[in-house]
C-alpha cells in the first residue's frame, strides 16, 4: 500500500482542511507532516465552522486514525486547547490522535524570539504569525531543541532551562521585553503535564506498519507549496518543506511509497503577509473577492491579499510535487464576476515573456498577461453535480485543466462539506 499526499499548490489557505475531511471516510489514517500552529484547517459541516491548528483533519471521523508527524512543531497549550475545545463532540482522543515522539517542541521563549526577530526586521518584516514557529524551527536545524520524548524524561527540567537561558541571551541583544515570562511558563507546564497524558509514539513506525498491513493512509499538509522553505517566494516563507518531499521526511516514509499526490488550489488565489504576489489586485475587485471569499486568516484574523489565479506558479507547484490530481476550491466566490482573469505569463521589466518562476521574480517587479474569460455570474448554491454548472464555469475547469497538464477531479463550490462536486 502506498501514502497519498495532500498538499496546497499557491500561498496556504486553499482549502485542505475541508477536503481532507471529504476524502476522510476513504482512509484509515490521516497524518500531518509539517508546520505548526500557524496553520489554520477550517471545516464546515451540519451548519457549524471548525478551525483545527495542529490535529488532523480526520479527527472528526471516529474510525480514523490520525497522527502528528516528526515534521510538525508542536506547542503544547495550543493543542491542549485545541482538544479541550473539542470535546463537546466527543471525540475519542485517547483512542485515535497519536503524536510523534520526535515531534519539536515551541517552548514560550520562542514566542519571543518570534516577536522580537519580527520587530528587529521593521519595514522588511516577513508577515510572521508570531507563534514561534520560526525560532523553533531554527533550534531544531541548530540541534538544540526540545522534542516530545524529552518530556518523559528525568531531566527535561534541566533541558528546558538549558534551551531558556540560550534564548535569553538572544532576547537581552535585541532588549526585548521578557515580563510575561512567568506566565507563559505557568501555563506551558501546566499543558505538559496534559501532554504526557497522550500518546506520544515513534510514529515512523506505525505509519510504515500501518502500509505494510494494508491500511490506507492520506498525508495532510500544512501552508502552501509556495511557502516552501527551499522553493517558495524565499524569504518570505514558512520555515518547513510544504512539498511532497516534506511528506517523506515529516513521517519517515520512503519516497517509492508515494501514491497519489492531490494539489489544492482556489478558483483564484491568496496570500497572507509579506513577499511577491503578481496577480495582487489593490482595487475594487480585490475587495470585493475578499469580502466574497471571506479572506480573513482562521488562524490570525488577518485580511488575505487577494487577485486572479496564476498559472505560471500552478504549474511551477504541480511540477515540483508530482501532483497526479487537482482540487479546485472556492469556484463561488467567482460567482459576482461578469469576467475573469487568468494569469497565463509574466512580462519581465525587459519586455520579455516567462512563464516560469525563475530565481529573479523574487526580487523583480513583474507584469501579469492576462487572458479574459466570460464568468458565469450566479449562484451556484442549488448546484450538486458537475453537468449541472453554468457553461462558463464548466469552460473555466476545463480551460485550467488543458493549461496545467492534470485532471482537475474535484469542484468546491461552498464551504459545507456537502458542497463538494466529485468530477
Amino acid at each position: 500500500m502506498k501514502m497519498d499526499v495532500l498538499l496546497g499548490l499557491q500561498w496556504g489557505d486553499e482549502g485542505k482542511g475541508k477536503v481532507v475531511d471529504v476524502l476522510a471516510p476513504q482512509y484509515d489514517v490521516v497524518a500531518r507532516f509539517q508546520g505548526g500552529p500557524n496553520a489554520g484547517h477550517t471545516l464546515e459541516f451540519d451548519g457549524i465552522k471548525h478551525v483545527l491548528h495542529q490535529i488532523p483533519s480526520g479527527i472528526f471521523r471516529e474510525n480514523i486514525l490520525n497522527i502528528i508527524g516528526n515534521g510538525v512543531v508542536l506547542d503544547p497549550v495550543v493543542l491542549r486547547k485545541e482538544i479541550e475545545g473539542l470535546h463537546k463532540f466527543n471525540i475519542a482522543f485517547k483512542k485515535n490522535l497519536f503524536i510523534s515522539k520526535k515531534a519539536t517542541i515551541i517552548i514560550p521563549t520562542h514566542k519571543l524570539l518570534d516577536a522580537a526577530y519580527e520587530k528587529s526586521k521593521g519595514d522588511k518584516k516577513i508577515g510572521s504569525t508570531l507563534k514561534g514557529i520560526g525560532p523553533t524551527y531554527q533550534d531544531k536545524v541548530g540541534r538544540v531543541a526540545l522534542r516530545v520524548g524529552d518530556i518523559l524524561a528525568a531531566d527535561f527540567d534541566d533541558k528546558y532551562a538549558t534551551l531558556v537561558e540560550k534564548h535569553k541571551t538572544i532576547l537581552s541583544f535585541y532588549e526585548f521585553d521578557i515580563s510575561q515570562l512567568t506566565e507563559l511558563e505557568k501555563i506551558f507546564f501546566d499543558a505538559v503535564a496534559f501532554f504526557r497524558t497522550l500518546n506520544l509514539v515513534d510514529s515512523e513506525y506505525e505509519v510504515n506498519d500501518y502500509l505494510a498491513s494494508g491500511k490506507k493512509v492520506l498525508a495532510e499538509g500544512a501552508q502552501g507549496s509556495l511557502l516552501d522553505i527551499d522553493f517558495g517566494s524565499y524569504p518570505f516563507v514558512t520555515s518547513s518543506s510544504t512539498m511532497v518531499a516534506g511528506a517523506c521526511t515529516g513521517l519517515g516514509v520512503s519516497p517509492s511509497k508515494i501514491g497519489e499526490v492531490f494539489g489544492i488550489f482556489k478558483a483564484y488565489c491568496t496570500r497572507v503577509g509579506s513577499g511577491p504576489f503578481p496577480t495582487e489586485l489593490h482595487d475594487a475587485t480585490g475587495e470585493a473577492m475578499r469580502k466574497e471569499g471571506n479572506e480573513f486568516g482562521s488562524t490570525t484574523g488577518r485580511p488575505r491579499r487577494c487577485g486572479w489565479i496564476d498559472l505560471p506558479a500552478l504549474k511551477y507547484s504541480i511540477m515540483i510535487n508530482g501532483v497526479t490530481q487537482l482540487f479546485m476550491m472556492k469556484a463561488d466566490v467567482l460567482n459576482i464576476f461578469e469576467e475573469i482573469k487568468i494569469c497565463t505569463h509574466y512580462e519581465l521589466a525587459d519586455g520579455s515573456k516567462v512563464d516560469r518562476l525563475t530565481y529573479e521574480l523574487n526580487n523583480d517587479e513583474v507584469k501579469p498577461v492576462y487572458l479574459t474569460v466570460p464568468g458565469w455570474f450566479t449562484s451556484l448554491a442549488e448546484v450538486n453535480e458537475y453537468e449541472k454548472f453554468p457553461k462558463e464555469l464548466r469552460n473555466y475547469v476545463d480551460l485550467l485543466e488543458k493549461e496545467l497538464g492534470v485532471p482537475i477531479k474535484l469542484v468546491s463550490v461552498g464551504p459545507d462539506r456537502k458542497q463538494t462536486i466529485l468530477r
